[in-house]
């Protein structure tokens, strides 16, 4: 028990001790050994990396997940160590809603046969919303955090107990002065200087090791703005797709619903509905139960139908297939990932379209699935 009360008062009495020295180097009264201009400025280097990767972290987090409740439960589910249940993203909870909404107002009457349409694609965009935040929370997100909850606390750490040492050097240093001055007076005895000069040399070596174990964790963080750059493009890579996802859900929908016009504007029997939106033609994604809703005007004919195609073109060149792509009717083209095949465009065509070729098949092609090569 004697033993800990004089540690604690031994431990008191330096931390006391390297108090009043900070206080007096703030105030100029002090000398402050200063540190190396590659050391200040990997320190400053860390410091910024720390900043801004903080702010990053905190508006990425608020762009993907909006809602602070969301990241409230995160919060909880990770401090008790289980896992966080899926959640419903917004556009498949306003899907739900359509089709729930489609089965009272009547899935054959032209409302609800709409509602059914787009509520089915309302839960694909869902569901690649959710496989978006899926992919950046462990390719971007996690390590941003793994940076700042490990590294950074290690090199912060280390640098608060070189930060001890330098105090500790510069109490020594006044101390030997003092010695030195008194000793010039007959004040004190050489054995004073001795034991000072000792213990400077003693807080010089620790300064010294522990300033070379903070260095060599700051230069760590080049290799930590290395990592982060590759987070950073996967980050952007999982945007890309999903807003190709969405482009692709959007252009569909958007001629599930022109076929639903003009459908009408022929004056289509009261129970015609538009046709079922569910089709293999998707990106990958989950798949969303709905009612099925059969079709008075399936295979509707093209204005680009494969008899049309013979029109003029206006020059044909190479693209490479990014996607799998299945077609929708006889006027379309399936595609598969990676192939070449040869495009080209005839007078008056959607300009989300081209017309592909691959040997003695041709068809139309969505432009967003092809990259066009010279």
């Amino acid at each position: 028990m004697d033993f800990n009360v004089k540690k604690l008062a031994s431990g008191a009495g330096v931390f006391f001790t390297r108090a009043v020295q900070f206080t007096e180097e703030k105030l100029g009264q002090a000398e402050k050994t200063e540190l190396d201009p590659h050391l200040e400025n990997l320190i400053s280097r860390a410091d910024s990396t720390k900043n801004w990767t903080e702010k990053i972290l905190r508006q990425t987090e608020a762009l993907l997940q909006p809602n602070p409740s969301a990241r409230i439960e995160e919060f909880i589910y990770d401090k008790l160590d289980k896992k966080l249940p899926s959640r419903t993203t917004n556009p498949e909870l306003l899907g739900q809603y359509m089709l729930e909404a489609a089965s009272e107002f009547g899935p054959g009457t032209p409302y609800g046969s709409t509602l059914i349409t787009v509520g089915e694609y309302q839960k694909r965009l869902g569901g690649a919303e959710r496989e978006l935040l899926q992919t950046s929370a462990a390719t971007f997100l996690t390590p941003l955090r793994n940076f700042l909850e490990g590294d950074w606390r290690t090199i912060s750490k280390e640098r608060r107990l070189m930060e001890n040492r330098r105090l500790d050097l510069d109490i020594c240093k006044a101390r030997l002065k003092k010695a030195k001055q008194a000793e010039a007076k007959a004040a004190l005895l050489s054995e004073e200087v001795d034991k000072a000069e000792h213990d400077l040399r003693v807080a010089q070596t620790e300064f010294d090791r522990q300033a070379e174990v903070t260095r060599l964790l700051l230069e760590g963080i080049s290799s930590t703005h290395l990592n982060h750059l590759r987070c950073l493009q996967d980050f952007a890579e999982a945007q890309a797709t999903y807003y190709a996802q969405c482009h692709h859900y959007m252009q569909d929908l958007q001629r599930e619903l022109h076929k639903c016009a003009n459908g009408a504007s022929v004056l289509q029997p009261p129970a015609a509905v538009c046709p079922d939106p569910v089709s293999s033609a998707f990106l990958s994604g989950p798949s969303s139960p709905g009612a099925t809703v059969s079709s008075s005007s399936s295979q509707r004919p093209s204005t680009l139908a494969m008899e049309q195609t013979q029109l003029p073109v206006t020059g044909t060149r190479k693209a490479k297939v990014l996607y799998d792509y299945d077609a929708h009717d006889s006027s379309e083209l399936s595609l598969l990932a990676d192939e070449l095949i040869t495009v080209y465009t005839v007078p008056g065509m959607d300009p989300d379209w081209l017309i592909g070729e691959r040997g003695n098949q041709k068809g139309k092609v969505p432009v967003t699935y092809l990259e066009l090569l010279s």
